[in-house]
């Protein structure tokens, strides 16, 4: 049984080696889209950040909704002191109640978004929630696929949220979908620090 394992998994070895062997470095920053309903897509963005960072790469976040919300990722990257980031949103849309003040927080934090994708200074940037930012039609899909053109092509770009933007989707090279299963809130249990924020 055993030798019957080994070949299989000697020929598994080659094939693998084949492919990768015919992959190419595309010499630029990858745009990955983490979207879905499901829990996980921010929580996942920072761990890939985490990833940049132990490989000493420079980092930057734009939060486009959670506001002033206080998050377990804000505050070890605050402490860490290697990340730079903006909050630039009020808070969850049916918090602030008011679109205009919605769409100008968006838009600005999406212009701090441009300016730091185009800077030339990071290896990787998180633009947490926009997708929720251009599903609400705060910021253009247009405007937002222009910017990733735009951006320096040292730099990766990650973008979150539900209900990416099907453009969006079509033009990223790696788009993740969370599927939620089960939540804890459905069953009356409220956010739990370290786990949900």
């Amino acid at each position: 049984m055993s030798d019957d394992h080994k070949q299989k998994m000697q020929e598994r070895q080659a094939e693998q080696r084949a492919k990768v062997a015919e992959l190419r470095d595309p010499e630029k920053g990858l745009v990955l889209v983490h979207t879905g309903a499901g829990k996980g897509k921010s929580s996942s963005a920072f761990g890939v950040a985490i990833r940049a960072l132990g490989w000493k790469q420079k980092v930057g976040v734009v939060q486009f909704i959670k506001g002033k919300w206080k998050t377990g990722e804000r505050l070890f990257f605050d402490r860490l002191g290697e990340v730079t980031w903006h909050t630039m949103g009020e808070g969850f849309t049916w918090d602030t109640q008011d679109k205009d003040r919605d769409i100008a927080a968006a838009q600005a934090a999406y212009a701090k978004a441009r300016e730091m994708m185009e800077s030339g200074d990071y290896d990787l940037i998180v633009l947490d929630e926009i997708n929720i930012a251009m599903r609400y039609d705060y910021l253009s899909t247009d405007d937002v696929i222009a910017g990733l053109e735009a951006r320096d092509k040292r730099t990766g770009v990650i973008l979150t949220g539900r209900d990416a933007k099907p453009e969006l989707c079509e033009y990223a090279d790696l788009v993740t979908e969370f599927r939620e299963q089960k939540h804890p809130f459905k069953a009356g249990i409220k956010a739990q620090r370290g786990i949900d924020y």
